[in-house]
């Protein structure tokens, strides 16, 4: 590929609407940061990287066009750093299952990362590259990408002493920058960098919607989107967790007053797939529940984080819009095994995030119940916003439209 080819592909990427998060480990990263960020020069990664000789971060950052599509690069450039990262070590430092490890880890966090209903895009290397003493082993690299519907592969093996450690270099991140482009749906131009002797293979594996789902029940996926909105016109998510069986009119307007409240942000519903003290949701349930968003025009997440201070670790900055009985639960020290002080630090943490919470009322032991007649303890009380009972009250809940329907 032609340094003008590749230009053209980047370009595409970051015109399209993935967003990614890149962890790139091994020898071809020094020419990745100059190709995803559209600079033509060759830098020269080393532990100085940030600051180093041609400010790489700075200058590359500030191209334009790549804040649309980069959300983060992480670089674990020791073996340490990669064993940090992966949470364990890996049984091989430079192998197909450590890339595909990488990418799925940087799926999750770009999903964290990314606008809502904006596709993410997961990107994993590990390469072991020419270097300046001879290398016994192969001279190989393993790509990956993950979006939420496919997981993507690559291995290839350059045939040594063919090629300079830069032009290997430059092999490499070619094959990275198109196969970046594939995950974002981009066609790129043909690759005609590897010779004969070169041995390339990938693969590729589809996940249909049941298998997503199953994939964010078991830990795989931290969470999937379904953004029926029609506009999504801001960052900052306003959130309503509930099991939503079924949904009814009080959801919707409570979401409206408190949306109102806020000023500004993207309405969403949550339900998690895993329950703290039941069993997880089926694939067959979570899609039932689904369809009354989509029936509405509503936004609903589903995460698999049945705790509040998980759930700002998932959506930080966000605002949570719960009833007073949740409230109620959540500064209770009976939930958090009898300890005050641990429930006070774990509320602490979220608030840290920057999460709020507006508290509607709701009937609490048979009383009528606001946000004003629950003693908060002081650290918390800025965390919590009142929803007025003469802005919304609404006494009926799922379960007794369940038992009045013999659902």
């Amino acid at each position: 590929m032609t340094e003008s080819c590749i230009r053209s592909v980047v370009e595409a990427i970051h015109s399209s609407p993935f967003q990614a998060v890149l962890h790139l480990a091994g020898g071809a990263s020094q020419v990745h940061f100059s190709l995803l960020f559209g600079c033509t020069q060759s830098v020269e990664l080393n532990e100085t990287i940030v600051i180093g000789r041609y400010q790489v971060v700075g200058s590359l950052l500030s191209v334009p066009g790549a804040s649309n599509t980069v959300l983060e690069v992480v670089v674990p450039y020791s073996k340490m750093s990669l064993i940090q990262l992966l949470g364990k070590i890996p049984s091989q430092f430079c192998g197909q299952q450590t890339a595909e490890d990488m990418a799925l880890l940087a799926y999750n966090r770009a999903l964290k990362l990314s606008k809502p209903g904006s596709p993410a895009v997961g990107v994993g290397f590990t390469g072991s590259l020419a270097s300046s003493r001879p290398k016994l082993g192969e001279h190989r690299f393993y790509m990956s990408t993950r979006t939420a519907d496919q997981l993507w592969i690559s291995s290839v093996t350059l045939t040594k002493g063919l090629r300079t450690r830069e032009e290997e270099d430059r092999v490499s991140s070619h094959l990275l920058i198109k196969a970046i482009g594939n995950a974002c749906k981009v066609p790129g131009a043909s690759v005609l960098l590897l010779s004969e002797s070169d041995v390339s293979d990938e693969c590729e594996t589809q996940f249909n919607e049941d298998q997503q789902l199953e994939q964010l029940i078991n830990g795989q996926i931290c969470f999937k989107i379904y953004p029926f909105e029609n506009e999504i016109s801001a960052e900052r998510k306003i959130i309503m967790p509930g099991s939503f069986n079924p949904l009814h009119d009080g959801h919707l307007k409570l979401m409206d007053v408190a949306t109102r409240i806020c000023g500004d942000g993207y309405p969403c519903f949550e339900i998690s797939a895993v329950n703290a003290d039941k069993p997880p949701l089926s694939v067959s349930q979570i899609k039932d529940r689904i369809k009354q968003f989509e029936k509405v025009g509503k936004t609903v997440i589903i995460s698999n984080q049945p705790y509040f201070y998980k759930k700002a670790e998932l959506f930080p900055g966000s605002a949570f819009v719960i009833g007073a009985d949740t409230a109620v639960r959540l500064i209770n020290p009976e939930y958090y095994d009898g300890d005050y002080n641990k429930m006070l630090k774990i509320l602490v943490g979220c608030k840290e995030t920057g999460c709020t919470f507006l508290v509607g009322g709701r009937n609490v032991d048979g009383a009528f119940k606001v946000l004003d007649d629950i003693d908060v303890p002081k650290e918390l009380k800025d965390m919590f916003v009142s929803i007025p009972a003469e802005q919304f009250r609404m006494d009926i809940s799922s379960t007794e439209i369940r038992n009045r329907s013999g659902m």
